[in-house]
């Protein structure tokens, strides 16, 4: 998978109806996997942007993961993914960073857009929350300028902003159903193997690389979906009330 610093060539406004902010791959997927399949099953045009290439995972290395990416990227039937590769562990909210979030926002114009959730036992997740949130009021302000290919952009004002639960449990203020995509999500997730717990392998056991862990994204899953009565569910936090316009943007 290329890295795209000029996302769209020479268009500055491609359009998009979700996008999802990632610090790592398989972010996207482990939190909203089956809401994302079900999205573009519906016709929804989905963009995921990596922040890093997750060069710093104790398991693999960045080129693999960002095979394993392109992979997803594949299952999910994306419109697109975008790589930043933003610096593993080490990015922060700096002009730089949250002017090529902002590129990215103005390009894409989204209409919802879904980040990491605002704290979590990764502290690259909690902290990407928060410059996300940053990037997305900034964009819309006009005095900020960007400029993609030479050309200067105009400002957009995300109309819904999200974070999608992770590891950490935090009580949902929205939840969809994925019933219908959860064993299509754990297909998907599969993508993702050099993360996760492997027989035989001999690369050290990390917190995601436990043989518990997957099944207990299946129970997350359960567990969200009971909050709306229904076998399968994925949760989020919202930047702000849900209003009934919003239905509109979701599935």
């Amino acid at each position: 998978m290329k890295k795209k610093t000029n996302q769209g060539g020479k268009k500055t406004n491609i359009g998009c109806d979700w996008l999802v902010m990632a610090a790592h791959p398989d972010d996207a997927e482990l939190g909203m996997g089956g809401s994302m399949l079900k999205a573009v099953a519906q016709g929804l045009r989905v963009v995921v942007v990596d922040w890093t290439r997750g060069e710093l995972g104790t398991r693999g290395n960045a080129e693999l993961r960002m095979q394993e990416a392109e992979q997803a990227a594949r299952k999910l039937g994306l419109a697109d993914r975008v790589q930043l590769d933003l610096g593993d562990g080490y990015f922060e909210g700096n002009r730089e960073v949250l002017h090529r979030l902002m590129e990215v926002i103005r390009t894409y114009r989204p209409k919802v857009i879904w980040g990491n959730v605002v704290s979590d036992r990764h502290p690259d997740h909690g902290r990407a929350s928060g410059i996300l949130r940053r990037a997305v009021f900034m964009s819309a302000l006009p005095k900020v300028q960007t400029r993609v290919n030479g050309l200067e952009q105009e400002p957009w004002q995300v109309p819904l902003l999200g974070f999608y639960i992770q590891d950490h449990y935090h009580r949902p203020d929205l939840v969809i159903d994925i019933t219908s995509y959860a064993r299509a999500k754990e297909e998907l997730l599969q993508c993702f193997g050099s993360q996760f717990y492997k027989d035989g392998s001999h690369e050290p056991i990390t917190p995601i690389a436990r043989p518990d862990f997957l099944p207990f994204v299946g129970a997350r899953s359960r567990e969200m979906g009971r909050w709306i009565g229904v076998e399968f569910g994925e949760g989020f936090l919202l930047d702000r009330p849900c209003s009934v316009a919003d239905l509109g943007l979701l599935v």
